[in-house]
Formats: C-alpha cells, sequence, structure tokens
C-alpha cells in the first residue's frame, strides 16, 4: 500500500500531507518520491525515501517507474506536473496491467486542460462565462497575453500601449490576446475540487489570491462563497475528471454573480496545503477511494473558511553532499 509522488521538486506539504494520512490507515507503509535529481528536491528528501529517474523525455521512463513500484510494493503513483499528464494517462493500462495505479484524468480531459482554447470551449459548454478572445488583427487595450499551453504565469503579458505589441506577439501560433480582466475590480480565485472515479465532484475549496510568487500561491485565504454553489451547479460531474483539479476563476468585487472561468489544471496545485489544512482532506479521500475501494461522501461543508495561509522559505538540510 506503498504511495509514490512523481517530479517531486518542492512539494514538501503535500509529500508530508501523503505520508501523515497514509501511516494513520497503514503505519508500516511508505510515501516515496521521485525526481530526475533527488538531492536537489526537498520533496523527494522529506519522503520516506527517493528514487532518482531519468527525464520525462526519455525513454527509460515509463519503464524505470514501473520497476520502481514493483521493487517497492508501490499501489498508487501520484504526478505532480503537468508535463508528466499526458504520458501517464497514456500508459495508465500498462500500469495497472502490473497491479499500479495512477491518480490521474482521461486523456481527452487532461487535452481539454492542456490547450487553454479548449479549455474555454469546455467553460462555455457548462455555461461558464469565459474571457473574451481577440485575433491578432483585432483587439482592445489593454489585452492579455498567455501561451495555449502554458503554466506558471510564464511567457505572459499585459498589454496596455500599442507599442508594446511585438512581432514577437503577433507571429507566435502559440500566443492567445485575451480580455484583461482588471484586478483593481475582481478577485482572483483557485479552488481546489475533488472528483471521485466516478468523475463526481465531492468537495470544492475557493482559494483568494492575495499574493503570488513565480506563479505559485504565496498568500491566499479560504472563503466559503458563490463560487462554490457555481461550482456545484455546473461542474457536479465532469466525464474523465479524477482525484484533484485546480480551477482558476476571477470574481467581481462587488457583484459575485460576475465570474468568469480562466484555467484548469488537473493535478494537485501548489496552494493545496491551504485546503488540506483547512481540513479539505484529498490526501485520505484518496487512500479510501483508490487503495481502500471505499466511496467518498459528499464534502462540501467539512472545511474551514476564511483561514489565511501565509507562506515562508524554509530550509532542508543535506549533509555530505557532493556535487
Amino acid at each position: 500500500m506503498n504511495i509514490l509522488i512523481t517530479s517531486a521538486g518542492r512539494r514538501v506539504s503535500l509529500v508530508r500531507a501523503f505520508k501523515k494520512e497514509l501511516k494513520k490507515i497503514y503505519p508500516q507503509a511508505k510515501v516515496y518520491a521521485s525526481d530526475s535529481d533527488p538531492l536537489l528536491s526537498a520533496g523527494c528528501l522529506v519522503a520516506d525515501d527517493y528514487f532518482e529517474v531519468p527525464r520525462l523525455d526519455e525513454s527509460l521512463y515509463m519503464d524505470s517507474l514501473i520497476n520502481i513500484c514493483k521493487e517497492n510494493s508501490i499501489s498508487l503513483i501520484i504526478p505532480t506536473i503537468d508535463t508528466e499528464l499526458f504520458q501517464l494517462a497514456n500508459c495508465k493500462s500498462r500500469f495497472k496491467e502490473n497491479g499500479i495505479g495512477i491518480l490521474i484524468s482521461s486523456i481527452s480531459f487532461i487535452e481539454k486542460c492542456r490547450d487553454k482554447t479548449e479549455t474555454h470551449k469546455f467553460f462555455e459548454s457548462k455555461g461558464i462565462t469565459i474571457a473574451k478572445e481577440y485575433s491578432k488583427n483585432n483587439y482592445k487595450l489593454p489585452l492579455f497575453i498567455k501561451p495555449i499551453d502554458g503554466s506558471r504565469s510564464v511567457d505572459t503579458h499585459i498589454i496596455r500601449n500599442p507599442e508594446d505589441i511585438t512581432e514577437y506577439h503577433l507571429n507566435n501560433d502559440k500566443l492567445m490576446f485575451l480580455e484583461y480582466i482588471d484586478q483593481n475590480e475582481f478577485d482572483e480565485y483557485t479552488c481546489d475540487l475533488y472528483y471521485s472515479k466516478a468523475n463526481k465532484l465531492k468537495c470544492a475549496v475557493p482559494r483568494k489570491r492575495l499574493e503570488v510568487r513565480d506563479g505559485e500561491v504565496y498568500k491566499a485565504v479560504t472563503k466559503q462563497n458563490t463560487l462554490v454553489n457555481l461550482i456545484k451547479k455546473y461542474l457536479k460531474h465532469i466525464e474523465g475528471a479524477i482525484g484533484c483539479l485546480t480551477i482558476q476563476f476571477f470574481m467581481h468585487k462587488d457583484d459575485d454573480t460576475k465570474i468568469i472561468g480562466i484555467e484548469i489544471n488537473p493535478r494537485f496545485g501548489g496552494g493545496f496545503p491551504l485546503s488540506y489544512l483547512a481540513n479539505a482532506n484529498f490526501p485520505k479521500w484518496i487512500i479510501e477511494e483508490h487503495l481502500l475501494d471505499r466511496s467518498i461522501e459528499d464534502k462540501f461543508d467539512v472545511w474551514e473558511s476564511d483561514l489565511l495561509m501565509i507562506r515562508y522559505d524554509d530550509e532542508v538540510l543535506v549533509h555530505g553532499y557532493k556535487d
């Protein structure tokens, strides 16, 4: 009943949460972590043990994971980054043949999340408002530009003046031109959603983003608000969705009926520790559902609203390290 968290990187809080919840049920069980350079991964160093694996773009990556799981009685893999989701989803049946489960949504749903134009179509199909998309020869300033398949706010641009638009923006087919959502008028939320193996919503926790660093929330607060009702109404069932999803919304500061869907990530987000500490116990529910084969009841009212998280830097020390 061991668990492997892949591409652990800086996911210290996520690793610790799974360790805490797994050992309550199976005291001898272990939460492992893997990374291409585990000695430089704080997430790996706080796990029960860690493994060095090839880079995601190397052909031996999947064979390496399967061998690690078979040799260490690992029953469940928890992926953490966008770039490995397609590969793992494509190989899910191969892992299953070896008795290894993967907490991952379907390939078709992952594709909708990865391609932001498809994400917009998905939101619209569910009745959720989106930011207006512009063509590159007909747009309105101010303008927000982002990659179709980007993450962590990389290569995003706020354009306020015509001279700020360059040939790079105009000629790059990977960049979308979008309506700018004024954050003086709208608050930004990331919502942690838990979906059962039957693709049914069981919990939704909106986290108001107060401060962001390098694309990841640094200060945030949980809010039991209109977003929960909107999510329950429009996203009660998502075909192919399993486990933790993070969905970003903008909600108007003075009119909470004005809500705009932004992005979906079919994995744990960097700010999930706040939801966990607010008692939205996704790791426990995952263990119960995917390792113990138990059904999960609705959990919409179990978590604490108005819980503020302020993050800070900490240290993980490795004695005797040689580069």
